[in-house]
């Protein structure tokens, strides 16, 4: 039956679910790959706790989608992961090592229930997971990665900084999406970052980064990025857009989240006509409000775009003093006090627009949650895949 066989898939979800303690599986996945094959360990970071529990989810959500027999957006995830993993120098040695250990691991940790119909969904499912992932790798004519240099780093703020590169050759993205970028003080540790203007075919390219407590990718990033570095950027990721003949548009930004909406915001301003867009732009500061002059500038020349930025203190705290002053002209609306969630819905419930949310997981949430118990329609609010 193979991946007609729903009690075989089940068992196989249940193997690699974290929920259901799949750690030491996995755990034994990677050991035996990386004891069959030497050169696959080189494709990952040395610490490995978080590839571990990436995997594991993704292979639960997998399992998931087959036993629902839902196959177009498990063969759509996989083909783009295929693409995606051309960055780490993944050849089809790798893929053929990496189905014998998952198939081993699976067999072993259900070595009690073992039998010919889950021997039969295990080979299904593993050459699956890499036939579509080496099949999308090899049709992939786009280079794997493009490299580019530091030409300028703003510290726009204590944990909040601007980087500039000019790339090799130009990179194309949609308005929105985000692209994975590593660095070199961390190798092989790859982050997602959202581009902050459109693609440029000259090549030029920023970011903003904001440094995260106990980040090692971001902290290194903020504090030690200098004209000159050399980083590396691959496939561009995610859908989030605005339709500019479905409506008015919501836009909420937290922090850096600000970075896609002011890459949407930029591209709309080609258009002479534009459905209406609020953007609320939060921070913890006054201070934090890096890019308001930005904001202002954009908005003083597209009536249809409002900005209202939102601290949760009303007063900076004394090392505001060693960054630029990021207080705008006037012309925004007047800076909202308290939670970004809770100053949004003081205006309503925005069910009749195009709902955009950026930010960290915890600022999306809660922002996605106080609409929604508002009244706004879940499918109208988009935002990019969640990461704790």
């Amino acid at each position: 039956m193979g991946l007609d066989d729903r009690d075989a898939l089940m068992l196989l979800r249940d193997a690699v679910d974290p929920a259901l303690g799949s750690d030491e599986t996995i755990r034994r996945f990677y050991t035996h790959w990386f004891a069959i094959d030497l050169s696959a360990r080189d494709l990952f970071p040395p610490d490995m706790e978080q590839q571990r529990r990436v995997f594991a989810q993704a292979m639960t959500w997998l399992f998931g989608e087959l036993i629902a027999q839902r196959a177009e957006e498990p063969v759509a995830f996989l083909a783009q992961l295929g693409r995606d993993h051309r960055k780490y120098g993944v050849t089809q040695a790798h893929y053929d090592s990496m189905a014998h250990a998952l198939s081993t691991a699976l067999r072993d940790r259900l070595s009690d229930r073992w039998d010919d119909r889950l021997a039969e969904a295990t080979h299904d499912a593993v050459t699956l997971v890499t036939g579509v992932m080496r099949g999308a790798a090899d049709a992939e004519a786009a280079p794997a990665y493009c490299d580019g240099t530091v030409i300028e780093h703003i510290r726009a703020c204590r944990d909040v900084s601007v980087v500039r590169l000019q790339l090799d050759q130009p990179l194309f993205y949609h308005p929105g999406q985000y692209v994975t970028v590593q660095v070199p003080q961390w190798p092989r540790r790859w982050r997602y970052l959202s581009p902050s203007i459109p693609a440029d075919r000259g090549g030029a390219i920023e970011f903003h980064i904001r440094s995260v407590p106990g980040g090692m990718v971001s902290t290194a990033i903020v504090g030690e990025t200098q004209p000159g570095d050399r980083w590396r950027l691959s496939s561009p990721h995610g859908g989030l857009h605005v339709d500019r003949a479905g409506g008015d548009v919501l836009m909420v930004a937290g922090g850096t989240g600000l970075a896609p909406l002011r890459t949407l915001i930029m591209d709309m301003t080609r258009f002479g006509d534009n459905p209406r867009v609020h953007l609320f732009f939060g921070a913890r500061f006054p201070c934090e409000l890096y890019d308001l002059k930005t904001l202002w500038q954009v908005a003083s020349t597209n009536p249809w775009l409002s900005v209202t930025p939102v601290s949760e203190f009303s007063t900076d705290p004394p090392w505001a003093a060693d960054f630029p002053d990021v207080r705008p002209p006037r012309g925004l609306h007047v800076r909202q006090t308290g939670l970004l969630p809770d100053v949004v819905t003081r205006y309503g419930n925005w069910g009749d627009r195009q709902i955009l949310v950026c930010g960290g997981p915890q600022m999306v949430e809660a922002t996605r949650a106080a609409l929604i118990t508002k009244g706004a329609p879940a499918e109208r609010i988009q935002h990019d895949p969640l990461a704790g």
